[in-house]
């Protein structure tokens, strides 16, 4: 009863802390967004860039711009990680791989921080804050700034220009990741997480055994880490390790820190095509994904029939930390899925087949709700026009959203969008349960062997970057291909979106009328629901029969 309590608590803490910041930060990010004031800081990095920072770009601009920015930090991170052993504070580690560099730099860039690696051992203090951390911070901004370029699609009228992606990106890191991040940083560090640059110390574990564990700039990481919806983990056990993440209260920070963002994203959306009821929709169909993957995956974490000794511990405590519980864990596990985060404190890998399945479904949900930091925004608009198309198809006129049309063009980029991730994911399992050798690297067989690998590629496709953790990936082959799922995930969908936001912007408004579909009512979030449900539901089913559902059923 006491954990049962406890887990409310923590869920109505969390609820009425994202309610609470959902109008002033959505208000924030528009402002930030929409204002034509520059700072004096964002003139001097404008000017050391060379960049007119008054100027519009084209869709097609904007898209070369952020794709040239993603494609020279993977090329700095990857060279970077190759040479760490000549850097400062690199704590004598080795230099990385080629293989393995490409995977980190691939993973870290596209938002996504999958991790083949323990960082304690592998990674220096200076590849940390400097090439991770920071990529942290711009490929969250990347995100964001993509679906402003796409909210602007649906404002401007007649023209192809949809905003300038550099003075995006600089707004988004100056004016709002870097002044957060100081501040729970700072309350992490308040609240137990370490924050300092020493070296190794040697450490005789309750076994008896000895181990080696370095102190480093833990806090300033973690905060970023779950802001920007990057995941990712300073160690190996990720935010299941004390030194990350110690207490129940950290945990409770850390999780809301995942969700904030994106889900104040809508409001920021309802400001800027000047209706905020267009916002509110959105963010109820988030909301309504999110709490019933919250009840489903802790139902079955609580009261699985799996186990006899999970009845008798209370639920299904494999794999998960003491300090936080079932409730926490399972808070935690779905918040990480929805959004593009990735950062665990349970083991995926032991959850039950129902629980473990939804974490699966929720990546393949394309991880909207929320989602990640911008790319949750614009993944549920694309799907919000696809609502909108089966609607008009219903009663068989032209479909209209937010005042423009939906004619071929729009529903191929869409279409195209929708497509590309599932591709990516599909083939890549298929492949690796065809290749004998990469079968060998799952450590379980039958139906949740099949699971591993379709979460892996699941995890990567979406740029989600958690993993059942219950396969051997650290080999040429999936390093090189999670390496590029991850890269085709992230910038292939870009493109259909920018692509979509400058055929919407090259527009006229279309005025509403007695036949135009109201997408702000209750009966819209119904619909948008069900085709978020379907979609996902008909493109994936046969995968999830074959692993989670397989299991399940045995």
């Amino acid at each position: 009863m006491n954990d049962t309590l406890a887990g409310w608590l923590q869920i109505l803490t969390l609820v009425a802390a994202l309610v609470l910041s959902f109008r002033p930060l959505g208000d924030y990010m528009a402002h930030i967004l929409t204002t034509a004031r520059h700072r004096r800081s964002e003139r001097l990095i404008y000017k050391a860039g060379g960049v007119n920072g008054d100027a519009d770009q084209k869709w097609s601009v904007y898209l070369r711009s952020a794709l040239a920015f993603s494609l020279v930090s993977v090329l700095f991170l990857y060279a970077f990680l190759r040479l760490q052993s000549h850097l400062l504070l690199s704590l004598g580690v080795k230099p990385i791989t080629p293989d393995q560099s490409f995977n980190t730099a691939a993973s870290f860039v596209t938002n996504t921080n999958w991790q083949w690696y323990a960082g304690e051992s592998t990674m220096g203090h200076l590849v940390q804050m400097a090439g991770l951390a920071v990529q942290n911070f711009v490929s969250a901004a990347v995100g964001i700034a993509v679906v402003a370029a796409l909210i602007r699609g649906f404002t401007r009228n007649q023209t192809d220009q949809v905003g300038n992606f550099w003075v995006d990106l600089t707004r988004i890191v100056v004016r709002l990741l870097l002044p957060i991040s100081l501040v729970f940083a700072i309350l992490l560090v308040a609240a137990g997480v370490i924050e300092n640059f020493h070296g190794f110390h040697d450490i005789t574990t309750i076994a008896g055994n000895h181990q080696r564990i370095p102190g480093g700039p833990v806090a300033s990481q973690e905060a970023i880490k779950e802001l920007g919806t990057n995941g990712g983990g300073f160690y190996n056990a990720n935010s299941a390790h004390p030194f990350e993440n110690p207490n129940a209260l950290t945990n409770l920070i850390e999780i809301y820190l995942m969700l904030v963002i994106s889900f104040s994203l809508p409001r920021a959306f309802g400001k800027m095509v000047g209706d905020n009821r267009q916002g509110y929709a959105i963010v109820a169909v988030m909301a309504l994904i999110w709490a019933a993957s919250v009840a489903i995956t802790t139902a079955n974490e609580l009261h699985s029939v799996s186990s006899a000794a999970g009845h008798a511990a209370g639920g299904m405590m494999e794999g998960k930390e003491q300090r936080f519980g079932i409730w926490a864990s399972v808070l935690f596990a779905v918040s990480t899925t929805l959004t593009s985060c990735g950062a665990v404190d349970s083991f995926h890998d032991s959850y039950t087949p129902g629980g473990g399945g939804m974490t699966i479904f929720n990546m393949m949900l394309g991880e909207i709700a929320p989602g990640g930091t911008g790319s949750g925004l614009y993944g549920i608009l694309i799907l919000a026009i696809v609502a909108v198309f089966v609607a008009g198809l219903m009663v068989g006129r032209t479909p209209e959203y937010l005042g423009k049309k939906l004619r071929g063009q729009e529903m191929k980029y869409a279409s195209l969008y929708i497509l590309t991730t599932p591709a990516v994911v599909l083939v890549g399992a298929g492949l690796a349960m065809a290749f004998p050798g990469e079968r060998a690297a799952m450590l379980n067989s039958g139906a949740h062997g099949f699971s591993e690998v379709l979460y892996a590629f699941a995890s990567a496709a979406n740029n989600n970057g958690s993993a059942f953790a219950g396969l051997s990936v650290n080999t040429v082959w999936y390093n090189t291909a999670l390496g590029v799922a991850m890269i085709i995930g992230r910038f292939l969908p870009m493109v259909f979106v920018l692509a979509l936001a400058g055929s919407l912007a090259r527009q006229r408004p279309v005025p509403v009328t007695a036949g135009t579909l109201p997408t702000h009512r209750p009966q819209f979030v119904g619909l948008l629901t069900g085709v978020i449900l379907i979609v996902v539901g008909l493109t994936y089913f046969p995968a999830l029969a074959l692993g989670p559902l397989a299991e399940g059923l045995h």
